[in-house]
């Protein structure tokens, strides 16, 4: 069993609380689905219930954390020190891979929808799709029988087949789960119990909400509470409201007879001032009542911010590719690829995990890289690549480091919800979520007129998401994308390419 008792975790720099005073349990079988927006503690809470020591150079953990499950942790991106070992050193360094029978890692890799020779491949796990290093990195823990999984952001970069596997499976598996996720649909299949971080009033003041109920119940419950309270809130404020116009009528008119009184009647002025104190200990009664009246609602805002560019001429040709084959070292991803994309169309190529959907795109990304006449965004899947994550976000923003540009920065991160302590934090505190919008913001400033962008959404939440696709749909330049999110593909694109081993299939408009 897991327990949490008052947890509160607050960044060392700048004593500002990520979460305060939570408590909750996690009982064998259960499983517990951590949402809120980017950057509001939910993978900071796992690697606390892990007990990482490396929270300890940047945050403080007060409060009391029981585990007695043998426990498995799949992080958010895959750890610096396994990027460049190989697949087989990789499972190497798990001492329950040697007791793996052949037929036991055959079994395992059906699960996941692997090659059965992906255990022992020489292949490095950075040049593995980011759907392949997930399912790598997940077979790594099943090897050792975890009773609780702690699983953060586990749908990311996996295709809608994958997706729908990992659903079924931690739904029948029978564990205690405990995991991060900004998929609605894992989170309606899968969660039994929320809990729902938040940080109120411009990301001081810190939330939690523990609702031990399935996701779609939970959004129901916290729509008619919210529903009922805002009713409540506003019979008591219309209610004072009338109370408060009658209080200062009869206060108006005390105060027009004490002003008309004259000094030859004493007896009446002292009546006039003794009614008059009665009033404003009336009117004091009030102002009490209105700071113990029932709040409005509060919840946390979307983001906000724009992309604009020169959009190119319509009938531009972006892209005209050609590729007799797609490689990964020695191995052949796909075959005879072809591709023509325009300056007004938005592109996404999906296709199952490992068939070269990222490594396509940086092919596009190298190609066009060459082209004077078009300005070029690559937003890559691993924010690593385009990061320096010993920067500030600040920093990242800046090229001149003016007065001005400065300003415009910080704008510009406060709009996407970063408070003034996190735009100074340098990225590698950031969360995958706050890493995409960092992203984003490059891009916006980049006034690029060709977005080539790997996964956009995958960190994004529930309450965010639907903003940046707004924005995609809107830019008026040319998007090639890889993403799994069928959102993305309905809201945002004007073509789908699914790309397979034999090159693309038939396109669907």
């Amino acid at each position: 069993m897991l327990t949490v008792q008052n947890l509160t975790l607050t960044h060392k720099k700048d004593l500002v609380s990520l979460i305060e005073d939570l408590s909750f349990a996690v009982h064998p079988g259960e499983r517990l689905a951590l949402i809120g927006e980017e950057g509001n503690g939910k993978s900071s809470l796992l690697r606390a219930i892990l007990g990482d020591p490396a929270l300890d150079a940047y945050l403080d953990v007060r409060g009391r954390i029981v585990n007695t499950f043998r426990t498995g942790y799949l992080p958010q991106e895959l750890p610096e020190g396994a990027r460049s070992l190989s697949a087989y050193e990789f499972f190497c360094e798990s001492d329950r891979f040697y007791d793996q029978t052949p037929r036991q890692l055959g079994e395992l890799a059906a699960r996941l929808h692997l090659n059965a020779d992906v255990f022992y491949s020489e292949q490095r796990m950075a040049s593995f799709s980011g759907g392949e290093r997930v399912k790598l990195q997940l077979a790594y823990l099943l090897m050792d029988e975890p009773e609780l999984l702690l699983l953060d952001e586990p749908s990311n970069d996996l295709d809608g087949e994958t997706v729908r596997w990992l659903t079924d499976f931690l739904c029948a598996c029978g564990l205690a789960v405990l995991f991060v996720s900004h998929d609605e649909a894992l989170l309606k299949q899968a969660a039994t119990g929320v809990v729902l971080i938040e940080r109120l009033r411009r990301r001081q003041v810190p939330r939690v909400s523990v609702c031990h109920q399935g996701y779609e119940e939970f959004v129901q419950a916290r729509a008619d509470l919210f529903a009922h309270q805002a009713q409540v809130a506003r019979k008591e404020r219309e209610e004072l409201d009338r109370r408060m116009q009658r209080y200062e009528q009869i206060r108006a008119r005390v105060e027009h007879e004490q002003n008309a009184v004259s000094r030859r009647d004493p007896g009446t002025a002292r009546l006039l001032k003794k009614k008059m104190h009665t009033v404003l200990s009336m009117g004091r009664r009030f102002e009490r009542e209105a700071q113990e009246m029932t709040a409005m609602p509060e919840s946390e805002e979307a983001i906000f911010a724009r992309l604009t560019c020169v959009p190119l001429p319509p009938g531009k040709v972006v892209l005209d590719l050609h590729l007799e084959s797609l490689c990964v070292g020695d191995r052949t991803l796909a075959r005879d690829i072809h591709m023509c994309v325009r300056a007004v169309e938005k592109v996404c190529i999906t296709g199952q995990n490992g068939v070269g959907k990222s490594t396509l795109l940086r092919h596009i990304r190298d190609q066009l890289a060459a082209r004077e006449d078009l300005t070029v965004f690559y937003m890559p899947q691993d924010p690593g690549d385009l990061l320096d994550m010993e920067k500030t976000p600040l920093e990242m923003l800046q090229r001149t480091g003016d007065r001005e540009e400065q300003v415009r920065s910080a704008v510009a991160l406060g709009s996407m919800k970063f408070t003034g302590e996190e735009m100074n934090h340098p990225c590698r505190g950031l969360s995958g979520g706050q890493k995409a919008k960092l992203m984003f913001l490059m891009m916006a400033f980049s006034g690029a007129n060709v977005l080539l962008l790997d996964e956009p959404t995958r960190n994004l939440s529930p309450l965010s998401g639907p903003v940046v696709r707004e924005l995609f749909a809107a830019y008026p330049g040319c998007i090639i994308a890889v993403s799994h999110d069928a959102r993305f593909m309905e809201q945002v694109c004007t073509r789908e390419e699914r790309l397979t081993e034999n090159g693309f299939s038939i396109s669907r408009n």
